[in-house]
């Protein structure tokens, strides 16, 4: 798969997913949901720090994840680059793309969402405001895509979850964390084509 190809796959996802947040960000309270399916919801979250809501603590916690980021989607960038040099397999070049994309989509909102909105708590935000929420590297990730497909509770006799509530499936993502997990479930699935020689792809 050639380069060009690669940029229209990463500038579609970031075209999706940046729309998805902005529409989110400007029509959604903090906290909203809207109920879709039983098993789908749309519930708007703004994450702080990585997967999961994890968090790298201190002053400069923030600055660093971002700056971490910048750098690893710059990695991710010359891999890419050289993958097509390379002329890799069409599995290793759609993964890259999709976790390119991904990357380069978080980082928008992290580095810019804190200057271009004002704050979602309890009203609707603005963009291009004279009052935004935060300082420039320092914005909060949008996260909307909810699937509680099953909730329960784990067994009486489990040790330290027996008798609590679980729901599966309990994270909530955007569209680059989907480019993300789906470039990474690529090249779990398909290692041994992505990353197979060009002479050993035309045997397929």
């Amino acid at each position: 798969m050639s380069l060009r190809n690669s940029v229209l796959i990463i500038t579609i996802i970031l075209l999706v997913d940046q729309f998805s947040k902005i529409y989110i960000k400007t029509n959604f309270v903090l906290g909203e949901t809207v109920h879709v399916f039983d098993w789908f919801k749309i519930l708007f979250i703004e994450n702080e720090g990585m997967a999961w809501g994890t968090k790298i603590p201190g002053e400069y916690g923030k600055l660093i994840l971002t700056v971490f980021r910048i750098i690893a989607v710059f990695g991710i960038g010359y891999w890419l680059y050289e993958s097509s040099n390379r002329r890799s397999s069409n599995y290793l070049m759609v993964a890259i793309s999709l976790i390119f994309a991904g990357a380069l989509g978080n980082i928008i909102d992290s580095v810019f969402y804190g200057r271009l909105f004002s704050d979602s708590h309890y009203q609707l935000a603005e963009m291009f405001t004279d009052k935004p929420y935060q300082s420039w590297f320092h914005g909060e990730v949008v996260d909307m895509l909810y699937f509680p497909i099953f909730e329960g509770n784990f067994p009486d006799w489990m040790p330290i979850w027996g008798g609590k509530t679980f729901k599966f499936f309990n994270a909530i993502f955007n569209v680059a964390d989907v480019s993300i997990s789906t470039g990474i479930g690529i090249l779990i699935v398909f290692n041994k084509k992505a990353f197979a020689k060009i002479e050993s792809i035309r045997n397929y």
